[in-house]
């Protein structure tokens, strides 16, 4: 039985898709092992969101060599459909396959015999049209369930679209099926993923359902405690979403929402499809229904022709807004993208400074978030993790909590009240009753 090892760099959507191909090789009689453990094959599922994405890639073959020299590597994933060539050069990579081929990589590799050079199996982006119901399995307390892949926006820094294609979703009637399934596996709690999901319902070119309708399905889905939506436009963050996910028995009050500049010069360089002013009105609409709902926000700094008062707005508008957290990104330049062509580059100084103001505002507005929860009781969801004799778990709304190590609650609900904040930021609990939370 020749033995498989996975990788995973990027997002959500890519564990999703490595499990689903764990599943494939193993339904083929293949052993899923740990990276270390000397695999025959490894399998490294790429993101090129970033370009040290891009460095981090070569990083993880040169040290799949080192644990298993005579190994087969096979690189998938968005990198790989982008720059397939590149890759290829890699020293120890055996194969790269694009967006369209990587789940038939099994059929396309024919036992995976090494070559005197790396294999590409890659087509135009145009022919990755074909939908892949993928979940994560068996690799964290929680699965990330994909609903929707592709983009048809055309934002100028981002590739996504060149490396997975246009815009296209799974039926509700097969993911209600997939979260059934899911369900039998003991697993508390599933992440809605895509790469816009709020523009959920385009089967073969055209609008067949609504991403409204398809939470209204899943909130019936017996056997599952939590669903979370994991990242969602704010042009497609629709009141009724908003107020369905208020009064919902299963959807969570944690919101994700890009805004990625408080500067609409910015906003419409980037081509992004609202104003400032939708966003903020998006968070005052949560907040108005849900006050204890988390929202965190994705925000690009150093974008082409970024001034310093244009980054200032953003900083002051993010301050003024009622947010729980940061994710910060550097602007990188990306081949093929229109803001390469933008004028007024931003110098890798400034966006560092920038990006260090934004991790620093990111820390105070979890922490007040946090310091908000306190006095409160919330039904926490414990990790299968162990660190210093201390266990972790999230809340309903993403906070982060600690408590003594204890088997039993490891995937487990239980509430507890939130009592202090502990010196490395996340919240100690207390004990409200001994009983866990009946399934």
């Amino acid at each position: 039985m020749k033995k498989v090892a996975f990788y995973t760099l990027g997002c959500k959507l890519n564990f999703s898709e490595t499990s689903t191909l764990a599943r494939l090789f193993e339904q083929r009689g293949y052993q899923r092992v740990e990276f270390t453990d000397t695999p025959d094959i490894f399998v490294i599922n790429t993101c090129s969101v970033t370009e040290n994405a891009d460095k981090k890639c070569k990083k993880v073959v040169k040290e799949a060599k080192k644990v298993s020299p005579d190994s087969y590597v096979t690189i998938v994933g968005c990198y790989a459909q982008l720059k397939p060539k590149e890759i290829s050069e890699i020293t120890g990579v055996d194969a790269v396959l694009g967006a369209a081929e990587k789940f038939r990589l099994l059929d396309l590799l024919d036992g995976f015999e090494k070559k005197s050079e790396a294999v590409i199996h890659h087509s135009p982006i145009s022919a990755a049209t074909d939908y892949y119901c993928s979940f994560s399995q068996n690799d964290r307390t929680r699965t990330f369930l994909k609903v929707q892949d592709g983009c048809n926006y055309s934002c100028t820094f981002c590739t996504i679209p060149l490396a997975r294609g246009d815009s296209r979703s799974d039926s509700i009637e097969n993911i209600v099926r997939t979260a059934r399934q899911i369900a039998q596996t003991d697993v508390k709690e599933v992440v809605l993923t895509g790469v816009n999901i709020g523009d959920f319902g385009l089967q073969n070119g055209m609008r067949t359902e609504r991403f409204l309708d398809l939470i209204k399905a899943l909130d019936e889905v017996d056997g599952i405690e939590r669903f979370r939506i994991s990242s969602i436009e704010p042009n497609l963050l629709t009141d009724e979403v908003i107020e369905f996910v208020a009064g919902s028995k299963k959807f969570v009050p944690h919101f994700h929402i890009p805004l990625q500049s408080g500067n609409n010069k910015i906003l419409r360089m980037m081509r992004r499809r609202y104003k400032r002013e939708l966003y903020a009105e998006r968070v005052a609409k949560i907040k108005s229904l849900m006050p204890d709902c988390c929202i965190g926000v994705d925000v690009i700094i150093g974008f082409p022709g970024e001034t310093e008062e244009d980054f200032l707005e953003t900083y002051q508008f993010l301050n003024d807004l009622d947010i729980s957290y940061l994710h910060v990104f550097t602007y990188s330049e990306r081949a093929n993208t229109h803001a390469i062509t933008l004028p007024g580059v931003v110098s890798m100084a400034d966006r560092n400074k920038r990006s260090q103001m934004l991790h620093i505002l990111s820390d105070k507005k979890r922490r007040y978030f946090y310091e908000q929860q306190l006095g409160k009781v919330s039904i926490v969801l414990f990790e299968d993790d162990a660190e210093d004799g201390q266990m972790h778990g999230f809340t309903e709304n993403y906070v982060r909590v600690t408590a003594k190590f204890d088997p039993v609650l490891v995937n487990e609900l239980k509430p507890l009240r939130l009592t202090s904040i502990n010196e490395k930021g996340t919240v100690e609990v207390e004990e409200m009753e001994h009983e866990v939370l009946a399934h």
